[in-house]
This record gives C-alpha cells, structure tokens and sequence, in this order.
C-alpha cells in the first residue's frame, strides 16, 4: 500500500494521499459550520478553545440560570443543579472530553494507517482496492445525510428524556413542580432540552458514527490480500498494532462511562436500583464496552486463521521432509516406506519446528488482554465510584480487578 503514502501515478490513490486525508474528527456540516464560525483554522482543531464552548453552552448557561431562580444550591433531596452528578457528567465532563479527544484520535488512527503503509502489509495486487476504501471512508465521514440523522435523533431523544419527566415531575433544577403536583421545565430546564441536552447527544451519537466507520474500514481492509507471516514477534501476523486501537477511544468510554455511573449512582441512592446487583451492572457494562471495541477486529480472524492453517500445514509437510532425511542421515534408512530415490536427494531442506512453533502460537484474534487493561480501567472506575456511595471502596476495587484481570 506504498500508493497510499507515497507516489504512483497510475494508482488511484489520489492526491493528497488516502491516508493523509484520513482525518476522522474533520469533515461533514458540523466541522464546515465551525469553520465558517472561526472556531477552527485550516490546520488546527483548538480543541481547547471550542470546548470551553461547548461546556459553556451546555453546562456554564444552565448553571447561571440556575443561580437565577435559586435552583443551583440547596439540599440534596431537592436536587440542585451542583449537585447533580448526571448534570457534571453529561454537559461538563463527556461534552468536553468528545471535543478535547478529537485530535488524538484522528491522529493516532491516521498513525495505524501509515504503519499498514510503512510495512507494508497489503499486496501491491492490492493497494488500489486498499486506497478505494481509505476514500470510501473520508467519503461516508463527511456525508450530510449521516449528520442530519444523527441531530434529529440527538433532538428527539432530549425531547423524550423532557416529557418522560414531566410525566411523573420530581422537583429538581430541572424541573419545577406547582402545589398541585403539576411539573413544568425551569429556564435551566428549557435551555437543556433545546441547547445542552441535543449538543451532549450530537456529540456522543457523531463519536459512535465515525467509530462505525473506522470498524467498516478495517472490515474492508481485512478483506484485501495481506501480507501476514506467521513468525512475525507482535505473534498476530504483522497485524498487532491494528489490535491496540481501542485504546485510543479509552477517554471516549471514560466519558460514557461518567454518564453510566451518575445514573446508577441516582439509582442507588434513591433506592431505584440495588446494591446487591451493583457488581452484575459493573460486568455488563464492562462486556458492553469489550464487544463495542473488539468486535472491529474479528474482521482480522478470517485471515489471520488460514495464515495460520496454512502455515502448520506447509510446515507439516516440510518437517517431514527434513526429519526423514535426519532419520537417513542417522540410521542409513526410512525406518518407514524406504524410498532410494528420496535417499538420492541431496538438496539440503530447513528445518521448519521453529516456523510451526510460531504458527501453532499464533493468535487469530488481534487483541490481547493487556491491550484491554486500559480501557477496561475507563469503563470501570467511574462505577466503582458510583458505588462507593454504598459499598467499601476497597470491596469495588478488587470487584473490578477481578473483572478486569
């Protein structure tokens, strides 16, 4: 796939190349309308800058209404906006990590591309149909109709959340209820429904989009014809440093994870949920996570499992091959089906033990567990938080050790 970094004129790899052009936080009506506003510059994502923005938006506006009407402090029972753990998770802490991670995650995943280059791992037959689905990529990145959808249903969700809570008011900084028991929104309220609320979930359902296009481009990758050995050190084929990409969303499930945890934590304290069930949530959410950020990589199974077929079948056949002649070489015979034309064969043959050794080690599915490590510790440590509202912390850690190790 030199075509996608360096130059081949007959390649349809475009110019600037495929992988220099795949940058997953840019492009669409979103990025656009930022530019046209001055939040971004040609070449610089200030991520800084916009997400003070965004926290001031959705987290700074409702925090000063709040403290208009008298919503922002008082007892817990009344649940004032600075104490309430769903609106620090949500509008300060998720919405400033989905703008702040941007630029490490488009170029960390950049990064991986270029080393598919710098090896390289796909077949020059290949690297056309590699470029074509780097493009594909960038192509279904800045599509209009995908950003659309996805404000709509950030909208409609917000709206959602906002009428189911009318439906049974609770007195909060949310909501304000009458003496007759009615609910209505607060200006903080409002301001969350149509500002906060939709701006949290556009970012949150965009990550989750780009992410989905990131897995079909591995998918599409996986499907090329790969240059995999199975002696390579990484013991997945060459492919190994594609397998360590979940780590680079690990500030991404930290933030949903805040969100997950200021909801149980509601839950535990209002008698919603139990603690007796806290540990099987934890498992849950951890498998989630797991299955959100692995299953990408099964696309890498298909090939990795006939390298290495392959490769113990190609190496059987040759350690038979130089074990017979050792067996001759020894005792002046096959001790079975002797054959004097085999015993007239002078050509050296290596031995394969070592290669098939690799072979039969060789893992089809391109993660390990201390790859996971970490994003299992983001997954998990705003729940134990959570749960140490109501449980020992010490009894929460060795809880999440032992679904982490």
């Amino acid at each position: 796939m030199d075509e996608l970094q360096v130059k081949e004129p007959a390649s349809p790899l475009l110019e600037p190349t495929a992988v220099d052009r795949f940058l997953i936080a840019r492009g669409g009506p979103f990025y656009e309308l930022q530019q046209r506003l001055g939040l971004l510059h040609e070449n610089a994502l200030q991520t800084g800058k916009r997400a003070l923005l965004a926290v001031g938006l959705a987290w700074g506006i409702p925090l000063v209404l709040s403290l208009a009407t008298g919503h922002a402090w008082g007892p817990v029972v009344t649940r004032p906006f600075l104490l309430d753990p769903g609106a620090w998770a949500r509008f300060l802490l998720a919405v400033a990590i989905f703008v702040l991670m941007e630029g490490m995650v488009e170029e960390r995943l950049r990064g991986l591309l270029r080393q598919l280059v710098r090896a390289p791992l796909v077949a020059p037959a290949s690297m056309a149909a590699g470029a074509a689905a780097v493009i594909r990529a960038i192509d279904q990145r800045d599509n209009a109709v995908a950003e659309a959808v996805i404000l709509v249903l950030a909208v409609l969700i917000s709206v959602s959340a906002a009428m189911t809570h009318l439906r049974a008011p609770d007195a909060s900084w949310f909501i304000a209820v009458d003496a007759a028991g009615d609910g209505d929104l607060t200006l903080a309220g409002w301001w969350t429904v149509l500002i906060g609320a939709p701006l949290f979930w556009f970012l949150m359902l965009r990550w989750l989009w780009r992410h989905l296009l990131w897995a079909l481009l591995l998918r599409d990758l996986a499907r090329l014809d790969l240059r995999l050995v199975a002696s390579h050190p990484d013991g997945m084929g060459g492919i190994g440093f594609i397998g360590k990409y979940p780590n680079i969303f690990s500030l991404f499930v930290f933030a949903l994870s805040g969100v997950v945890a200021a909801a149980l934590a509601r839950g535990l304290l209002t008698g919603g949920l139990s603690i007796a069930v806290f540990p099987k949530v934890m498992g849950i959410w951890l498998l989630v996570v797991f299955v959100l950020f692995a299953v990408p990589l099964t696309a890498f199974m298909g090939p990795l499992s006939r390298l290495k077929q392959a490769t113990m079948l190609a190496c059987s056949a040759r350690a038979t091959r130089y074990q017979r002649a050792v067996e001759r070489e020894m005792l002046e015979t096959n001790i079975m089906a002797p054959d004097p034309a085999e015993a007239e064969t002078t050509q050296p043959v290596p031995d394969p033990a070592k290669l098939y050794a690799s072979a039969v080690k060789l893992q089809t599915f391109p993660i390990s567990k201390a790859v996971l490590l970490p994003l299992g510790a983001a997954a998990l440590l705003p729940l134990v938080a959570a749960g140490a509202t109501q449980m020992p912390f010490k009894e929460l850690l060795k809880i999440a050790k032992g679904l982490l190790l």
